[in-house]
């Protein structure tokens, strides 16, 4: 690789050190269970560049090329490519110095530039364009300047000359709470013109004025997001392989008591199994049963991250890619559709995409490239696990490995198939180039053409815009990118909309739709409502959902009288609980009306708008919330921090990861049992208020805290004391912090989570 050492600027800690006899910190965001691995290196090895190439067992029809690594790159965790092709680069340097995370405060994180200067695959130049950061994890390049999430902030920074002018708090809240392995992350700019992150419930737009709206979304995974040609989003949590929405991002989010809607959410690929091509025993629970399998290698995900839906149009079909850093490798799989349904298998049943025999590869994030390439994310570090839940176990395999120093590592890559020859691709400047690019073959292309026209508010645009939308000349896609970036021009017309309305392809007039509600402010809503009653009234069960969404977005904005041809609708769909849910998304606080009008309670509708209103029922009021709060404050700080992401911030639990603390026994019942589980977890299947709650459901196991290095016995206790009174809850006896050092005496040799069973047996069920 060729490198000009005076072109670096910036030179962070742990700049350049030997090769041979280091060990390489590691990082990986998001994930529960985490990977010190074994390999046939000897501990302490740590391999350049060109041997950790040769540790690789890539798929014979692919080429893996490395683009950058140490000292040009460092602990990257994010990126995102430019008009220009240069890669700005999330480098959070200060994660886990050592398995205490002793100065994890400090800022040593950085947003970097990447340039390949003579456009041979490789970058040359690094320049530092964001130093003295807190753990940045994220990054977005929009409206001529860049959004950065240094947690709990998010900040946009406007940019003059490749520097940074002047910033911008867009979110003081953006990551507020959990640890870095559960706080929001992607800052994804989809197809709708939002940007919207993983482990978040929140979406933002930057506005033609320059001030930015911030709107709630569907919560979505834990690190790493991405989007198909019709913009629908892919993501996943660690344990997982791929989820994703079926529907279009942005809608279906109109009612706050609504914790389910069909199409969001979905398991697309439910085989989880993976494939090391070397043992791997370093897994923060590899002690336990199944952890394993005989030989040592890990059996399913457990840090799972990055999904990349493929868009650079050098393969055929629908392919998402999976890093999988605790097994250091990354899997394929391969999408199929039914109608509006997109379900999902792994390329391979027994062997990877891509898998590394050099334990420190760790690929933390995937991307399209503007050449068509994959561009794969390697942290390369000893440690993963960070150490709210590091156990015992781990630790020891962290001294016995040398696996803490030092630290300064990383390396990108690119994968393409061997058939294709990659080449730079840098974008046009002018508008009629961009209107062309719609179209380009390469989503990235396609991306970034929309992005810069509504980036520079080109106006000038519209009338071409209008050409290709009206134009059967023009492929679907482009005539889609040309429909978004009207609405992003904010020159998007009820004609457009009907123009593509009449297309023969369903997943066009689906956008259509999708777009439908974004004209609210300028068409009469009831006007907007009688198109959508032509698409409903012919029964199409294709864009039934699509339809039925668009109108839940303007339920709002209806007047009372407007509701007749709602309920028509409701009745006509009422055992599909796709257009059911996308409905009751827009009826929030008219639930009751709808249900004593309808005479069918066994309908899907109406036992939904029952689950809604039970909902409704169990939600504290914010001032019952904020009293407790200054009850408890350093519980109720203490569960913003390491239970909400999981558990939620309403008690009801997180879909795929956590159930409900609200209402559940386990909280406000026998306290022996609850400092038990929380001091060593629990694993396995849980019953919580009449439901048995299994993965993929939930995660399938909740860690223990009895060995977190920070962890005071009496902000433990005030913890519990909160959240057995949190929500409705009504426990009538705190937990004292002698009865949690009792119960750590009790089990003080104890590693292993608990299982249901057990914990019935020593405490009972009461």
């Amino acid at each position: 690789m060729k490198t000009n050492y005076s072109m670096i600027a910036g030179y962070p800690r742990a700049f350049m050190m030997p090769v041979r006899g280091y060990t390489g910190l590691f990082l990986l965001l998001g994930l529960s269970f985490f990977f010190v691995g074994c390999s046939r290196h000897a501990a302490g090895d740590a391999l350049d560049p060109e041997a950790a190439r040769n540790a690789m067992v890539l798929d014979p029809d692919f080429d893996i090329e490395l683009v950058a690594a140490e000292p040009l790159v460092m602990a990257p965790v994010a990126m995102i490519f430019d008009e220009y092709g240069r890669m700005w680069v999330t480098e959070m340097d200060g994660f886990m110095p050592d398995t205490l995370g002793t100065g994890e405060d400090l800022p040593v994180g950085r947003i970097v530039q990447l340039t390949d200067t003579d456009g041979d695959g490789q970058t040359d130049k690094r320049t530092v364009f964001l130093d003295s950061l807190v753990m940045p994890r994220a990054l977005c390049l929009i409206g001529g300047g860049l959004l950065v999430a240094e947690p709990p902030n998010l900040w946009f920074y406007e940019i003059e000359n490749d520097r940074p002018v002047a910033r911008t708090l867009v979110d003081s809240a953006y990551a507020e709470g959990g640890n870095v392995e559960h706080q929001p992350n992607g800052l994804f700019r989809a197809l709708d013109n939002w940007i919207y992150s993983a482990k978040s419930d929140w979406r933002y737009r930057r506005l033609p004025d320059g001030t930015w709206r911030k709107d709630k979304t569907h919560f979505r995974g834990q690190w790493g997001i991405s989007q198909d040609d019709w913009g629908r989003l892919y993501y996943n949590d660690n344990s997982s392989n791929v989820s994703g929405d079926y529907f279009p991002p942005g809608q279906g989010t109109g009612n706050p008591d609504q914790r389910r809607v069909a199409g969001y959410g979905e398991a697309i690929v439910g085989d989880k199994r993976v494939y090391p091509i070397h043992p791997t025993p370093g897994v923060n629970r590899g002690y336990m049963d199944g952890i394993l399998d005989s030989a040592g290698h890990l059996t399913n995900f457990t840090a799972a991250c990055g999904p990349l839906f493929y868009r650079g149009g050098l393969m055929t079909g629908l392919n998402v890619f999976v890093a999988e850093p605790a097994a250091n490798l990354i899997k394929w799989n391969i999408l199929d559709t039914a109608g509006y349904r997109t379900t999902g298998k792994q390329a391979y049943a027994d062997k990877e995409f891509l898998a590394s025999r050099d334990e420190r590869f760790r690929p933390v994030n995937l991307y399209n490239g503007p050449d068509g390439s994959i561009y794969i994310l390697d942290m390369y570090r000893g440690i993963i696990q960070h150490s709210t839940y590091l156990t015992p176990y781990l630790k020891k395999e962290i001294a016995a490995r040398g696996l803490e120093l030092p630290l300064g590592m990383g390396r990108i890559y690119r994968v393409f198939p061997k058939t294709a020859d990659p080449q730079p691709a840098k974008m046009p400047q002018h508008t009629a180039g961009l209107v062309s690019a719609l179209g380009n073959e390469n989503g990235w292309i396609r991306d970034k053409a929309q992005q810069l026209l509504v980036d520079r508010q080109a106006v000038d645009a519209a009338s071409a815009l209008r050409t290709v939308l009206r134009s059967d000349r023009y492929t679907p896609i482009h005539r889609v990118h040309a429909l978004w970036t009207l609405e992003g021009l904010n020159r998007l017309t009820l004609d457009d909309v009907q123009v593509l309305l009449e297309h023969p392809l369903w997943q066009v007039r689906a956008q259509a739709l999708a777009a439908m509600p974004s004209l609210a402010s300028t068409v009469a809503p009831a006007r907007l409502v009688a198109i959508l009653d032509q698409t409903l009234s012919r029964r199409d069960t294709l864009l039934a959902p699509h339809a039925a969404l668009a109108a839940a977005a303007l339920i709002p904005n209806l007047p009372d009288g407007s509701m007749e041809k709602i309920m028509q609708w409701a009745a006509a769909f009422e055992m599909n609980p796709a257009v059911s849910d996308a409905l009751i998304s827009g009826m929030a606080g008219r639930e009751p009306f709808v249900m004593r009008t309808m005479r069918d309670t066994a309908t899907v509708l109406y036992r939904h708008l029952a689950v809604v209103m039970e909902e409704r029922g169990k939600r504290a009021t914010q001032a019952q919330q904020a009293s407790l709060a200054e009850r408890f404050p350093t519980g109720s700080a203490l569960f913003q921090a390491t239970c909400q992401p999981c558990h939620g911030a309403d008690g009801q639990g997180v879909p795929a990861i956590a159930p409900p603390l609200a209402g559940s026994a386990w909280v406000t019942g026998n306290k022996d049992r609850l400092m038990a589980l929380v001091l060593y977890g629990l694993t396995g299947p849980v019953d919580v208020a009449g439901h048995t709650y299994v993965a993929p459901e939930v995660s399938g196991e909740m860690p223990g805290i009895a060995h977190h290095p920070t962890m005071e016995d009496e902000a433990l206790a005030e913890l519990l004391s909160y959240i057995r009174v949190a929500w409705g809850n009504r426990a009538s006896v705190t937990v004292l912090p002698e009865e949690l050092r009792t119960m750590r005496s009790r089990f003080h040799n104890r590693t292993a989570p608990f299982t249901q069973e057990e914990l019935y047996r020593l405490f009972g069920k009461e």
